[in-house]
């Protein structure tokens, strides 16, 4: 039996396409809502699954990919709480676009495409948060194929671990990807990614650890990738 989270007002006050509403509306968000938990490696959808909800996640990391014929996958992003993934699905209704894999033991919330229709009846503002939340997807996705056409390997290997880093300020951030994954997400292959991290290692700017990579020096890393250093 799933139980409900203790504290419902709070519940989404911290993610971006809820923040900005009532409280009482964010609880009849997630009163709306069901509480889900993946176990890492776990499935979440699948592409040409039904695009029947919006996830809101809680606790751990998602891998959003697409599955090339040949088998292959390009992952797009690594989505960390309080992000959301299938908004695109609440607006069409249409089957799933991408794949969702649990890299981290995850928690999260259910919003049904039906319950957010009822709630879009009573309050119309729902529907501007989960545009803003569209439009910062096609953004991401835009400046993405941009990393493709302007950043050479090594500098997108850079870019990667910049944003898996997050905004931690900490002097080493652990991040819980293997190099294969790492691969897809760069796009290039898993040889040449290695080297970038071979060369990223013996400047300094991290070291490996089996599946880990332990980045010691952040700023070093923003500016491989052209970033503004913060």
């Amino acid at each position: 039996m799933e139980a409900r989270l203790p504290d419902p007002g709070d519940a989404l006050s911290g993610v971006d396409m809820f923040a900005t509403l009532e409280p009482e509306i964010r609880q009849r968000v997630v009163a709306a809502a069901v509480p889900r938990t993946y176990r890492k490696g776990q499935l979440l959808f699948v592409e040409n699954d039904p695009g029947e909800s919006l996830i809101v996640l809680r606790r751990g990391a998602i891998m959003v990919f697409r599955t090339a014929p040949t088998g292959e996958r390009a992952v797009l992003s690594v989505m960390r709480p309080p992000e959301v993934l299938g908004e695109v699905s609440l607006l069409d209704g249409l089957p799933r676009s991408l794949s969702a894999e649990a890299i981290e033991d995850t928690t999260a919330l259910a919003l049904s495409r039906g319950a957010f229709i009822e709630l879009l009846h009573l309050n119309p503002r729902i529907l501007d948060a989960v545009m803003r939340s569209f439009g910062a997807l096609v953004r991401r996705l835009t400046e993405q194929n941009a990393d493709h056409v302007f950043l050479d390997l090594p500098g997108r290997v850079a870019k990667t671990l910049v944003r898996l880093a997050g905004d931690s300020s900490a002097p080493m951030v652990t991040i819980e990807l293997n190099q294969s994954q790492l691969a897809e997400m760069a796009g290039g292959s898993r040889q040449s990614v290695n080297q970038a991290i071979g060369s990223f290692s013996s400047r300094g700017w991290l070291r490996t650890e089996g599946r880990r990579i332990v980045v010691t020096d952040l700023p070093a890393l923003r500016r491989r990738a052209g970033m503004t250093d913060r």
